[in-house]
């Protein structure tokens, strides 16, 4: 028996879905998804309600105040799937 054998049935682990992207806008991800806001803050993006967040993205945005963007993407996704399947 071979490894690709023993896992080849094994499901994939659930990621979770992309609802924002690093090339976002910030202003157009507070609209789209109003949780973001308080997601952000938690990370420590308080520039949230800066005028710069209607054109800097959240790649530029984890950049200035010295984040790892996928880190960021991720968590960020993370906690909207969740609250917004808490919704539905």
């Amino acid at each position: 028996m071979s490894l690709e054998d023993l896992f080849k049935d094994k499901p994939e682990p659930e990621k979770a879905p992309e609802l924002v992207t690093k090339d976002m806008i910030i202003g157009d991800i507070l609209k789209a998804h109003p949780h973001s806001a308080e997601i952000l803050m938690a990370c420590g993006m308080g520039c949230i309600g800066c005028p710069s967040s209607l054109m800097e993205s959240l790649e530029e945005a984890s950049l200035v105040h010295g984040f790892n963007p996928d880190e960021v993407l991720d968590y960020l996704n993370e906690e909207l799937a969740v609250l917004e399947k808490e919704e539905a």
